[in-house]
């Protein structure tokens, strides 16, 4: 029997109907829902590690007190499918009835004459249930259905005892949508590429890393610290070139292979489709181009100016597209400050990175530690793993004062002080843990702010210099990567 009686609720297709039989729908539910019978997700997602965001991302799901629907966003191929199904397994594992958990793959063409409303009518008719009460709805790819927030919205409202959770990897749609129409109904939840400390777990290797201390800022912090700098190294290195994505630090065979992996999936389709079909950008090949730029150059500071000239573009064009980069979650641009940490009024340069390093390696080749390159691709490390950081007003410091000229890599600013946090100067060499003088740059930076201390990476040196009555604390840019992932996860579980 063709069901003629289920229309799309959305304006544009008011007179559309779908010519797929009741039954095949029902039939491809169930194969999507294997739980229904078997009680158990398929061996493929359950044999996967759980990522450490999982632990932060669960208790939304289990959150009954309020009526909101959770949206996961993301970048592609971080693991978000993988997130539900293995969210699916703890509800599971929590004695929740395996038929009231549903899961729905939106972008399947079976679906696509179907609103959200249709699809709860079928998954409740396809096994007899009279109500949909304490049921949980997971619909993946929500962005390929148009009007998705307001469909969502209508059920969140219609449904109190019923949970939603959807995910989708258009992260600029997706935000822009849930942050518009979802106003009071929905939580954002932002899974980004994997981190340094997440990369050493899934390796599982975190029997090189220790709880230690290290003395900074006239006290002792804890701090986590490796047995073996040099394997620690090595794998650094290995996640700089492969190590945002989950699939990809796990199989070999798509490592020799990164350019057709990562950057045909996750590149081409945010630039050549979710991106032109989002903001109706015309000329995706400039974009393409615009963005292949940036990557090589991540880390480097930009000016509109010297952008428009060595690229050919308009600087209203050059700004639109900075924009649009960064909404999709492909860059990171970071604004400067002078030396005392003051913002200048008009924003004439800045620094562009990649929100994850390995974004590099799949566009050009991998990286070797000895190459010129490694400073500016550990500088992206870094600052990819305070990303994972919401609401930190991070910076960059660079002043020319007559001959007086300097930088700081990295300096927080605290946003309702206006005053510097910390500065850090991401290094990759030993040579300023034997001549400490020579980081006058920082010196002064911490003398213009009156900073007893600051941090400083190194490849493998550890330990406190002092110069100037100013304290220089050494790390190592792995540990210290590592530590950032680790202090954020501390810091969103105790929220």
């Amino acid at each position: 029997m063709l069901i003629f009686s289920i229309f799309v609720k959305t304006d544009d297709f008011m007179n559309s109907f779908s010519l797929i039989p009741t039954e095949k729908i029902k039939e491809r539910l169930r194969y999507e829902n294997p739980w229904w019978i078997t009680g158990q997700i398929p061996d493929i997602y359950s044999s996967m590690e759980r990522r450490l965001y999982f632990d932060l991302f669960f208790p939304y799901i289990k959150e009954n007190n309020i009526r909101r629907a959770v949206v996961l966003m993301g970048p592609r191929r971080v693991g978000k499918t993988v997130m539900l199904f293995h969210s699916i397994h703890q509800l599971i594992n929590e004695n929740i009835n395996p038929q009231r958990i549903f899961f729905v793959g939106i972008d399947n063409p079976i679906y696509v004459h179907l609103s959200l409303e249709d699809i709860l009518d079928l998954c409740k008719n396809s096994l007899n249930l009279t109500h949909l009460k304490d049921c949980y709805f997971f619909f993946d790819e929500i962005q390929y259905l148009k009007d998705w927030e307001r469909h969502l919205k209508i059920l969140v409202d219609y449904y109190p005892n019923t949970k939603f959770i959807v995910s989708g990897s258009a992260a600029a749609a997706l935000k822009l949508s849930s942050t518009e129409s979802g106003a009071g109904r929905f939580t954002d939840f932002m899974l980004p590429p994997l981190t340094f400390q997440e990369y050493i777990h899934l390796k599982k290797m975190n029997h090189i890393i220790y709880n230690g201390s290290i003395e900074y800022s006239e006290k002792s912090i804890p701090y986590c610290l490796t047995h073996d700098i040099k394997i620690l190294n090595k794998e650094f290195v290995n996640y700089l070139n492969f190590g945002g994505y989950p699939e990809v630090v796990l199989s070999d065979k798509i490592q020799s292979d990164m350019g057709r992996y990562v950057k045909n999936d996750i590149v081409d389709k945010v630039l050549l489709r979710d991106l032109p079909s989002l903001y109706g950008i015309k000329d995706v090949q400039e974009l393409n181009r615009f963005f292949t730029y940036l990557a090589y150059n991540t880390g480097n500071e930009f000016s509109y100016e010297t952008m428009s000239k060595e690229s050919g573009i308009q600087k209203d064009t050059l700004k639109k597209y900075l924009e649009y980069l960064e909404a999709a979650f492909l860059i990171k641009v970071l604004n400067k400050v002078d030396v005392n940490a003051k913002r200048l009024k008009r924003v004439t340069s800045f620094k562009v990175y990649l929100t994850n390093p390995s974004l590099r390696t799949a566009l050009f080749s991998p990286i070797l530690e000895t190459d010129n390159e490694m400073g500016n691709i550990v500088e992206t490390a870094v600052i990819s793993q305070w990303m994972h950081r919401e609401k930190l007003d991070l910076t960059y410091a660079r002043w020319k004062e007559g001959r007086n000229e300097g930088e700081v890599d990295l300096v927080l600013v605290d946003d309702k002080k206006f005053k510097p946090v910390w500065g850090v100067e991401v290094k990759w060499t030993n040579r300023y843990f034997e001549k400490p003088h020579e980081l006058k740059s920082l010196i002064q930076f911490c003398k213009a702010n009156e900073f007893k201390s600051a941090l400083v990476t190194s490849i493998d040196k550890m330990g406190n210099k002092k110069v100037s009555d100013i304290v220089f604390s050494f790390l190592p840019a792995s540990v210290y990567t590592y530590n950032i992932g680790d202090i954020t996860l501390k810091m969103k579980n105790s929220i």
